[in-house]
């Protein structure tokens, strides 16, 4: 099987997009970084028939901090992933790898 291409069943018009495996150690392995360096404290993932979503908390009451959306390009038919961050939307990106190494960077605190 691929690596990123395992999640959307298209002969059941009813099931969820979800991330793969593959998908989920990356977000999770950045996740738990920042968890480490105290920079966050929950998660949650959505998913339903047309998206998957992982939300990244600062506080457990608050609303997320990211949001790392992966969805399925129709007329393309192809796998994209947005990385919201706040207000703010990253532009979409084909691969996972290039979110992550955002949010990564964004991660990183500078101590004076």
């Amino acid at each position: 099987m691929s690596n990123t291409s395992l999640t959307f069943l298209s002969n059941n018009h009813n099931s969820k997009l979800y991330f793969s495996k593959y998908e989920l150690n990356m977000i999770l392995s950045c996740y738990s970084l920042g968890v480490s360096r105290g920079n966050w404290m929950d998660y949650s993932i959505y998913s339903n028939k047309n998206e998957a979503i992982f939300f990244i908390y600062k506080h457990t009451s608050a609303m997320p901090e990211y949001s790392l959306i992966k969805y399925r390009n129709k007329k393309e038919n192809k796998y994209f992933y947005k990385l919201i961050a706040g207000e703010k939307n990253n532009n979409d990106k084909e691969n996972i790898e290039e979110l992550i190494s955002i949010l990564k960077r964004k991660n990183i605190k500078v101590i004076k």
